[in-house]
């Protein structure tokens, strides 16, 4: 990114919030190249809900790494609210993304010495909130908000797997990020619970308007997507 270059805070108008273009992603692993992502290319649109399908190793979780700006192709073009994201620096890659996304772990990523409060705040002070912006009535409002009312002040290690996935979600908009990103959010849940989350994640879309990109075996979630992209070996098949 040139010094001239301004890193866009807030969706453009017009054009996709993201737009991925010839996109392939390398590693290499034990002295060989392994292609995680071959020559892939998709648009998100603004207030749509996507569903990235495919098996484990098919290079979903690599798209949704390279949308939160957590690592850059090797070659293409990847374009997130209209930044470059192959073209920005890790410090203005951790700025946009504080601002501007929010990502929900399948394995929850809470950290476990601070409660259910203490992980929304925290993502609230990374996004640079101000102390009278970071209170406690708003933390609680959005933990509230996804069912933890009674819960605020527990540790991860005294909440369930479905309670700590409610409060990744809460902490996940504790930002009020345009995107959020959820990877298997489903995966490691019960079949009442993984229900539960789903409600919780289509009311991202429905009432608090945000983008919702998700990588998924779970039928259910395919169900409920604007597109579902099929993934395997790294390449995309056309939505459906």
């Amino acid at each position: 990114m040139t010094e001239s270059e301004e890193i866009p805070e807030e969706a453009k108008p017009s054009g996709p919030v993201v737009d991925f273009v010839n996109v392939s992603k390398e590693y290499t692993l034990a002295g060989k190249t392994v292609k995680a992502l071959d020559d892939v290319s998709f648009e998100v649109s603004k207030n749509e809900l996507v569903v990235l399908l495919g098996p484990s190793g098919a290079g979903k979780t690599t798209v949704l790494n390279l949308i939160a700006g957590l690592e850059k192709p090797s070659s293409g073009d990847v374009r997130v609210l209209g930044l470059d994201v192959a073209g920005s620096d890790e410090s203005a890659l951790s700025t946009f993304r504080c601002a501007n996304v929010g990502f929900i772990f399948q394995s929850y990523n809470l950290v476990s010495t601070l409660t259910a409060r203490e992980n929304v705040e925290l993502m609230m002070e990374l996004a640079g909130w101000s102390d009278s912006e970071r209170n406690e009535k708003l933390t609680d409002q959005l933990v509230e908000s996804v069912g933890l009312a009674e819960r605020v002040d527990h540790l991860p290690a005294q909440l369930s797997g479905g309670e700590q996935q409610r409060v990744a979600i809460a902490r996940a908009l504790a930002n009020d990020p345009q995107l959020i990103l959820a990877d298997e959010p489903t995966g490691n849940l019960d079949t009442k619970t993984g229900s539960e989350i789903i409600t919780l994640l289509q009311g991202l879309k429905k009432e608090r308007s945000k983008t919702v990109v998700i990588t998924t075996h779970d039928d259910r979630i395919v169900q409920m997507a604007d597109v579902v992209y099929r993934m395997e070996k790294g390449r995309l098949t056309s939505p459906g």
